[in-house]
C-alpha cells in the first residue's frame, strides 16, 4: 500500500516537472533549485533552457554550461540545438559566435518566443539596445505570458531612450511575474522615470 501511494505522489510530480509553463512560472518566481530538478532526466527543451538560466542565476556557470550543452546536443535541424549552442558561446564570451547561433535559431523558428529572446539576450550583451528591444519585443508578441521577455523588453526600451515602451513592458512584467526577484528593481527604475 505505502508503495502505490509513492508511485501516486511521485507521478503527477513527474509529469507536474515536464510542463514548460510550469517550470518558467518556477523560474519567474525566483525558484531556481526546483527549476534545475525539473530539467533531470529527459526533459522538454524550454525547461532546460530554463534550468540553464537558473543555473547562470546560481552563478554555476559550469552546470549552465553543461545544461545548454544538452540543448545543443540536439540535431542540427532543430532550433533548440542553436538556442543551447548560443547559451554556451555567450557565457564564453563568444558574443560573435552566440549572434551567429541565436540568428540561425530565429531563423529555423520564427515562431517560438524562446529564440527570439535568445537573440535579445545575446544583442544586449552586445549592448545593442534597440536590437536586443525589438528580439524581447517579438518574443513578448509571440508568447505575451513570458515575464522575462517583458523585464528585459523593458531594461533595453530604458537603455535605448524609450521610456514609454519600457514602462509597457514592467507593467507587463509586475503583473505576470509578483515574486520575481527583479521586482524592487523594476518598481525602483519605474519609480525613477515617472518623477523625471
Amino acid at each position: 500500500m505505502k508503495r502505490i501511494l509513492l508511485v501516486v505522489l511521485l507521478l503527477p510530480n513527474a509529469a507536474f516537472a515536464q510542463d514548460g509553463a510550469t517550470v518558467r512560472r518556477m523560474f519567474e518566481a525566483g525558484q531556481y533549485q526546483q527549476v534545475i530538478e525539473s530539467a533531470e532526466g529527459e526533459a522538454s527543451p524550454d525547461a532546460l533552457y530554463a534550468a540553464a538560466q537558473s543555473h547562470q542565476k546560481l552563478g554555476a556557470t559550469a552546470e549552465a554550461r553543461e545544461t545548454y550543452g544538452r540543448l545543443a546536443a540536439r540535431p542540427e535541424t532543430d532550433a533548440w540545438h542553436f538556442v543551447g549552442l548560443s547559451g554556451r558561446q555567450l557565457l564564453d564570451d563568444q558574443t560573435d559566435a552566440a549572434l551567429g547561433s541565436a540568428r540561425r535559431a530565429a531563423a529555423m523558428a520564427a515562431n517560438l518566443s524562446d529564440v527570439h529572446y535568445q537573440l535579445g539576450l545575446v544583442l544586449a550583451k552586445r549592448q545593442d539596445w534597440g536590437g536586443a528591444a525589438e528580439a524581447f519585443d517579438r518574443a513578448a508578441e509571440l508568447n505575451p505570458g513570458h515575464a522575462y521577455a517583458h523585464y528585459y523588453g523593458g531594461l533595453m526600451h530604458y537603455r535605448a531612450g524609450r521610456p514609454d515602451r519600457m514602462a509597457i513592458h514592467f507593467e507587463q512584467f509586475l503583473k505576470l511575474a509578483p515574486e520575481a526577484p527583479e521586482r524592487p528593481e523594476v518598481l525602483q527604475i519605474m519609480r525613477t522615470v515617472r518623477g523625471r
